[in-house]
C-alpha cells in the first residue's frame, strides 16, 4: 500500500485561510444525485472546505483526513464529525454512507485500496464524487508573470501526482460507470496578499523552499506588484473544475 504522503500538514494554517471556497451549486448538485441525504463522507477533508458545503444538505457529514494538523484547523459545525483517518481505512461501518466526496486530493491516494473502502462503506445506489480544480486563471495583466512562476520557477518541485491535476483526472483510474457533471468553477475576488497566501499553500512552493533555502514568493511578489497596482485592490480569479463521478 502506498503510504500517506503528507505534503500539507505544515501548511495547515495557510490552507485554512487561503484556499478558494466551493460554490453552493456544487453541493446542491451532489445532494440532488443522492437518493438519501443521511450521511456523507468527505474524505481528505483538509480543513473542512467541502464538508461545510455538504453540511447544508446532509444530516451528518463525517470528515476525515490523514493529517492531524489539518483536522486541528478545521471549522466546527454541528453536523460535521471530524476524524483523523486515512482514505484507505476510514473506520466507517459497512454500507453506512450515501455519498463519498474527495476534493482536490484523490490523486494522492492508494486508489485500489481507496476504491475497495468506498465499495465497503457506500450504501447501494450511493455516489462517489472526485473533483479537482484546474490551474488558476488570472487577469491578463499578470498572466505572463504567473505562468513563468508556475512553469519555470516551480518546475521540478511539483510531486509527480500533480500530473493527474494537470490532465484534469482524464487518466486517473476510476472503477465506476461515469456520470455527467455540470460545468462549475470556483471564483474569488482577491487582493495581492490573498493571492500570495494561496500560492504559499502549494506543495511545490514548500518543496522549493526546502530544496533551495529561498522563498520563491518574494521575487514573485515584487514582479506582481508592478502589474497589480495597489496591493489592496482585488482582481477576479477563476478555477474551472474537473470530475470523476459514479454510482455504486
Amino acid at each position: 500500500m502506498k503510504g500517506f504522503q503528507d505534503h500539507f500538514s505544515a501548511l495547515a494554517t495557510g490552507y485554512a485561510a487561503f484556499r478558494p471556497g466551493y460554490p453552493p451549486e456544487l453541493f446542491a448538485f451532489l445532494a440532488d444525485l443522492s437518493a438519501q441525504r443521511a450521511v456523507a463522507w468527505d474524505c481528505a477533508t483538509g480543513t473542512g472546505q467541502a464538508a461545510l458545503g455538504l453540511a447544508g444538505h446532509f444530516a451528518q457529514v463525517i470528515a476525515t483526513d490523514a493529517s492531524a494538523a489539518q483536522i486541528a484547523h478545521a471549522v466546527p459545525h454541528p453536523r460535521i464529525s471530524y476524524r483523523v483517518a486515512s482514505a484507505e481505512a476510514s473506520g466507517l461501518a459497512d454500507a453506512s454512507v450515501d455519498l463519498v466526496t474527495v476534493a482536490q486530493a484523490a490523486h494522492w491516494f492508494d486508489l485500489p485500496a481507496f476504491y475497495a473502502e468506498v465499495r465497503r462503506v457506500l450504501r447501494p445506489g450511493g455516489v462517489l464524487a472526485l473533483w479537482g480544480y484546474e490551474r488558476l486563471i488570472v487577469p491578463n495583466e499578470i498572466a505572463e508573470t504567473f505562468q513563468n512562476f508556475y512553469e519555470q520557477t516551480l518546475a521540478g518541485f511539483w510531486p509527480p501526482e500533480r500530473h493527474f491535476v494537470e490532465t484534469g483526472y482524464r487518466d486517473l483510474p476510476f472503477p465506476l460507470a461515469p456520470l455527467m457533471a455540470p460545468e462549475i468553477a470556483l471564483r474569488a475576488e482577491w487582493n495581492l496578499p490573498q493571492l500570495l497566501g494561496y500560492f504559499g499553500t502549494w506543495s511545490a512552493v514548500k518543496r522549493c523552499r526546502e530544496a533551495t533555502g529561498c522563498d520563491p514568493l518574494l521575487p514573485l511578489a515584487a514582479a506582481l506588484e508592478s502589474d497589480w497596482g495597489s496591493p489592496a485592490a482585488t482582481k477576479p480569479l477563476k478555477w474551472p473544475t474537473f470530475w470523476k463521478l459514479g454510482r455504486i
